[in-house]
């Protein structure tokens, strides 16, 4: 049906072809999920801090979002915390640069097309992906900062995965782990200023979306658009109830 590689971190981002999917669970692609949820106007993700400004001086009343090595960075409005965003960023375009995720996004150049993806709408990502029946399909893990494995990002490549090849996959199994590999930092209290308990549940809430965040390019750089898949668009679809 599809040809699938798995490819990891900024690197694989460089070597992905075909449909290529920015996977980033902990935290830039399942936040980018609920700022949609929330009515944003628009999400620009940028590679640099230094992008980002300069688009903000463009984009009157937008609000800067992201981090580096987890924390928000200086001058910025928010954290990459999905917890933590408040309801004033309903209308407002969103300019998101991150340690990885983005990343994936800047350096994928020999994609196709591109879309995010988390597990909170890894489902979407598949429906969308049979929809568009794509010889080639990367999905790209960006693990830590772009360069280190993280077991939630390769949980996320595997369930879409099973999801086209129609197998059966012990997702919450596999989620419960995700507390004790991977997601730890959200329960170690000294970090907790930079990493909220409460995104770790946000974060592993699967198929709770029933749409991808599809990229695209204007004048002014990258737009990351909400697009609602196929018979998903009915409203309240069963399918979306991840229990965490």
């Amino acid at each position: 049906m599809y040809d699938v590689n798995i490819l990891h971190f900024i690197e694989g981002a460089k070597q992905a072809m075909g449909l290529t999917v920015i996977i980033d669970v902990f935290r830039a692609f399942s936040l980018e999920c609920y700022l949609y949820d929330m009515n944003v106007k628009q999400i620009r993700p940028v590679g640099t801090i230094e992008e980002a400004f300069s688009l903000k001086n463009r984009i009157p009343g937008s609000i800067l979002i992201g981090e580096r090595q987890g924390k928000k960075c200086d001058g910025f409005d928010y954290g990459n915390s999905p917890s933590t965003i408040k309801k004033d960023v309903a209308g407002k375009t969103i300019i998101h640069t991150t340690s990885a995720g983005t990343q994936g996004i800047v350096n994928a150049v020999h994609a196709n097309e591109i879309i995010t993806g988390s597990l909170v709408n890894a489902k979407a990502v598949a429906e969308y992906i049979m929809e568009k029946k794509p010889q080639t399909v990367s999905l790209v893990c960006m693990g830590n900062s772009g360069v280190s494995f993280a077991p939630e990002d390769d949980l996320c490549a595997a369930y879409i995965e099973s999801l086209l090849e129609n197998r059966e996959f012990d997702l919450e199994q596999k989620i419960c782990c995700l507390r004790n590999n991977g997601g730890e930092h959200f329960f170690d209290k000294a970090r907790q200023h930079i990493f909220p308990e409460a995104d770790f549940y946000l974060c592993v809430k699967y198929n709770q979306f029933p749409f991808v965040i599809e990229i695209e390019k204007d004048e002014m750089g990258f737009v990351a658009n909400k697009k609602v898949v196929g018979e998903n668009k009915i409203k309240g679809n069963l399918l979306y109830e991840g229990e965490f």
